[in-house]
Parts: C-alpha cells; sequence; structure tokens
C-alpha cells in the first residue's frame, strides 16, 4: 500500500497538568500550559503539554481536509441483546455498538458529544495518532465532561484503518459506551465486494443487578480479603452507582479457574453472563447477508472490557490484511486471537450456505456467534464450535508490515523499561509496583527511536496499548505496526516508535479492572 507514509506525521496539542491532576481547560478543548513530573513541581516547559506550541505547529503543517461533522450523546439507555434480553446501560444513542462514524483519511472530524450521563465521561479515539489534547483522558489532556455539558472533539485523521471510540473514565468502557470508528482510505488498493463491521464484547452491565463499577469493587477487594482497592489518582471513578439501575451490588462477576495454554494460564478476572457479536447474544445472533463468491473485507474489533477472543468463521479460511489499522503482508490463517482493544482486517471468500462466525471466549468456556448467511439452510446452534477454531492461528509477532508502513531501521535513542507487576491476591495492578499517578512520566524526546520493553512480572497476560502513536513489533522496527499487543505472563514484549508525536500519552493495559486498579502510565515529550 504505497499510499501510506512510512512514518506517522508530528501531530499533537495539549492540555496543562497541575499539580494534583486537575486540568484547566475549556469545553472546546483549550487549556493552559504547564505541567508537573514525578517528584514534584518543575518548571513549566518542562514537558510538551497538550496545548503547547509544539503540537500546535505539528497539527498545522499536517494542514486540514474536507470537516466531517457529527453529534453523539452519551446516555442511559435500555438495549436490546437479543433472545428476549434487555438491560439497562449506557450507551451512544439508543444502540449497541453505538452508531459508527466513517470518515475518510485527510479529513477533519469534528465530534461534538453531549453527556446526559449521571456521571462525567470523555472518549477516547483507539488507535489515532491525534492531536493531544483530544485524546481524551481526564486528568491528563482533558477535563471530564461535565453531566450535562458537551465537549467538541475536533482533529485532523491521519491514517486510514479500522478504530474505534470508548471513554476513558473510569470502567464507563465496560458499559455500552463504544463504537467503530472506521477511517477509509482516498486510494483503497484493496479488492472486495462487501464490508462486514464485527464488534466483539464481553457484556455484564444491567444484568442481575450488576454494573462495572460494582464488578471492579468486588475484584478490588483481592482474594485475599480485606484489600480496599488502589489510589487511582485523577483517573479514578468518577462517580457512585445510581440506585435507580440496581444498586452497586449484584451476584460475584470473580471469576475463578479460567485456563488458556495461548494466553500462558489465567485467562482473565471476569465471569461474564453474556458475551456479544454487535450487540447480540449467541443465542440470537445478527446475520450478515451475502452472494456466493462474494469477497467480503471484516473489520473485527475487540471491545471487551476483560475477554480475549479466538475467532474463526466455519467453512473459510482468513487472509489477514491489517492489524491495528495499519497493513501487513496479506497471511492466511483459520483463526485470529483478539486482546482486548486489537483490530483484524481479513478478506474471505463467501461460501454458498450458512456459516458461523464464532468468538470464542478464551478460557472461559463460553462464546459469542454471528452468522454469515448466502444461501438456504438453517442457522447455527449457539454453542458451535467451528474445526477452524483449532486450525492455523494467526499470529500477530510473525505478520511482516507492508514496506509502505515499516519503520525504517535505525538503533534506538532511548530504551523505555516498563515491569508490569501486581496480582489477584490484592489487585494491585500497576507498573514498577506505582499505581498510576498523571503526574508520573517517563520522558522521551521529539525525533528519537524510542524502544520500549515491556516485562510481565505477573501470573496474568496483559494486552499493553500506547495512545497517540503505533509501535513495531520485535527489534529494529522489523515487526507489525500495532497499538495494542497482548504481553504474555512472565514473558517480555520489545516494540519501537518514533517519537513524532509530542504531548502526554497514556500507556496502559486494555484490561479496563485492571487499568482502573492503577496498571497505567504516562510518555511524557520534554519541552
Amino acid at each position: 500500500m504505497s499510499t501510506q507514509p512510512t512514518r506517522r506525521a508530528v501531530l499533537g496539542a495539549a492540555l496543562a497538568v497541575a499539580g494534583t491532576g486537575a486540568l484547566a481547560a475549556c469545553s472546546d478543548g483549550g487549556g493552559h500550559g504547564g505541567s508537573h513530573s514525578p517528584g514534584g513541581a518543575q518548571d513549566p516547559g518542562t514537558y510538551v503539554s497538550p496545548d503547547g506550541k509544539e503540537v500546535a505547529a505539528a497539527e498545522k503543517a499536517r494542514g486540514s481536509g474536507p470537516v466531517r461533522k457529527v453529534s453523539l450523546t452519551a446516555t442511559r439507555a435500555r438495549l436490546d441483546l437479543g433472545g428476549g434480553t434487555t438491560v439497562a446501560s449506557w450507551a451512544y444513542g439508543d444502540r449497541l455498538p453505538g452508531r459508527e462514524v466513517r470518515v475518510t483519511a485527510g479529513e477533519t472530524l469534528d465530534l461534538t458529544l453531549a453527556n446526559h450521563l449521571p456521571q462525567p465521561t470523555s472518549m477516547h479515539w483507539h488507535g489515532l495518532a491525534l492531536r493531544n489534547d483530544m485524546d481524551g483522558v481526564p486528568g491528563l489532556t482533558q477535563r471530564a465532561i461535565a453531566p450535562g455539558a458537551d465537549f467538541r472533539y475536533r482533529f485532523a485523521v491521519p491514517h486510514p484503518g479500522t478504530y474505534w471510540f470508548h471513554p476513558h473514565s473510569g470502567v464507563q468502557q465496560d458499559r455500552g459506551l463504544y463504537a467503530p470508528l472506521i477511517v477509509e482510505d482516498p486510494k483503497e488498493p484493496l479488492a472486495y465486494d462487501k464490508e462486514w463491521v464485527v464488534v466483539l464484547d464481553d457484556w455484564v452491565d444491567g444484568v442481575a443487578g450488576s454494573t462495572p463499577d460494582a464488578v471492579l469493587k468486588e475484584l478490588s477487594g483481592g482474594m485475599g480479603g480485606g484489600h480496599d482497592g488502589m489510589d487511582h489518582g485523577a483517573h479514578t471513578m468518577s462517580g457512585e452507582d445510581d440506585p435507580g439501575e440496581g444498586g452497586p451490588d449484584g451476584p460475584s462477576r470473580m471469576m475463578m479457574g479460567a485456563r488458556s495454554e495461548l494466553l500462558g494460564g489465567d485467562a482473565g478476572d471476569v465471569a461474564y453472563p453474556y458475551y456479544l457479536v454487535n450487540g447480540r447474544v449467541a443465542d440470537d445472533p445478527g446475520t450478515f447477508r451475502a452472494r456466493p463468491g462474494d469477497r467480503i473485507r471484516l473489520r473485527i474489533i475487540n471491545a471487551g472490557g476483560d475477554t480475549a477472543f479466538r475467532v474463526a468463521l466455519g467453512g473459510h479460511r482468513l487472509t489477514v490484511t491489517h492489524t491495528d489499522g495499519f497493513p501487513v503482508r496479506h497471511t492466511t490463517g483459520d483463526a485470529l486471537l483478539l486482546g482486548m482493544g486489537e483490530r483484524y482486517d481479513v478478506l474471505v471468500t463467501a461460501g454458498d450456505g450458512v456459516f458461523p462466525l464464532t468468538a470464542l471466549a478464551e478460557g472461559k468456556k463460553a462464546s459469542a456467534l454471528a452468522v454469515l448467511r448466502t444461501g438456504s439452510g438453517a442457522a447455527p446452534a449457539a454453542s458451535v464450535r467451528p474445526k477452524e477454531l483449532a486450525g492455523k492461528l494467526v499470529e500477530a509477532g510473525r505478520l511482516v508490515p507492508d514496506p509502505a508502513v515499516a519503520l525504517e531501521r535505525r538503533a534506538p535513542d532511548r530504551t523505555v523499561r516498563m515491569r508490569l507487576t501486581g496480582g489477584m491476591e490484592k489487585y494491585d495492578w500497576a507498573f514498577d509496583g506505582q499505581p498510576y499517578s498523571a503526574e508520573r512520566r517517563r520522558p522521551v524526546v521529539a525525533g528519537e527511536r524510542v524502544r520500549a520493553v515491556f516485562e510481565n512480572g505477573t501470573a496474568m497476560w496483559h494486552p499493553i496499548h500506547l495512545h497517540g502513536h503505533t509501535f513495531a513489533l520485535a527489534g529494529n522496527g522489523a515487526g507489525a505496526r500495532k497499538d495494542t499487543a497482548i504481553v504474555l505472563p512472565h514473558r517480555s514484549l520489545t516494540v519501537e516508535f518514533d517519537a513524532d508525536n509530542p504531548g502526554l500519552w497514556m500507556v496502559h493495559c486494555h484490561n479496563v479492572y485492571h487499568a482502573e486498579a492503577g496498571m497505567m502510565t504516562v510518555i511524557g515529550y520534554r519541552g
């Protein structure tokens, strides 16, 4: 795909972080300069602030294309999951997933989010290299959007690909607040007849009185008892459970004994009552219709909170064309493994009949389901397990980037080591034993090649996500470009990225409960 640049454009814009982590910000995304770092206050300008001149200049240099205006409302909603199951939750509008936002690379997205929720919220654009003050992290890049207020997100969209958006406020992402963001390539090199956007999720909200906040409260007690949770800093839960939605309790959702060889052992923390494809339970799946012989592009997104999905389409092989929005050398296999936050684009040539798209909740003895129908035949049962699930798994670490997006080989200028720590006993997930603080930065300098080494000292797998950049897997920029990658227990993962997007950027586990317990940190550009 020669239309994509070999390196990301320099982007950004920043907002200041005061000593307590509170922001001085305007509702339109403006703010004031100045920041602090670990160990106490430093002079303003030590770090590039989210509204700093460096990022403003970079955004201006990239230019602005045609403007795509969108309005969304975060609101309470009663959602129909199919099969007679309805739940009270929060969503973007009245649908699950939220309404897809589709733009073309080079355009400017101008989206206003109105908050009709009982808590403050935010919106993070997962995977996009965008200006820093639009990244949607309360306490770091913006003020949270208060109930009854709105916020205008406006930024250039640089790269085509499959992305999504969700809150970065407490555990709100594990409600119904998520939707696909599809960035089309104006010079699309792939030829296909139909496109199928597939969003995977694990669901607990509104079931028998459960809420994600109640799940976090239970988990934070730990398995040893008596643990009252971590100090979440400025990124903590922004309100209490609403008693009108079933109260703060519900049945225990702590999962015990979930095991997966693919994930290196323990598969997850949360026992979800439902697993969904495009908002539907497996007993009443959605159907995608096509004709035999159609070439279909699937854009698969894992929007789950605590679940890896192994995905296969019965009777078909999958040709992987992209991961996390960026193209790879086409690779064919039978199944994919997606950690939370990961995306894959695949091509399939549709057979004649009715076929299950099964998303196995890895290690949890359950699955989600959708149906591809190109002819007559009975729909598959919810429990169907196509043989392809046990076939050739396409592994992210073996994918080769398209030459157009491969990082230029060069020696790293800086190595940043981050040790993943914590466990279930105290539920004290963190980096280097230190729970998240907006003031604790890991410095980089614009123009550097940064090597990041994630050393997992825990017994749990973690999907690690870097905001505002894509990294190359393995050393010397040789691997596929991604923004989210799985780090297996007691293993390490080395990635490299170019520091070409100034600001303050989150690095965190995309298990929403691990992140909120403290497994988040910040990459900060020095001014």
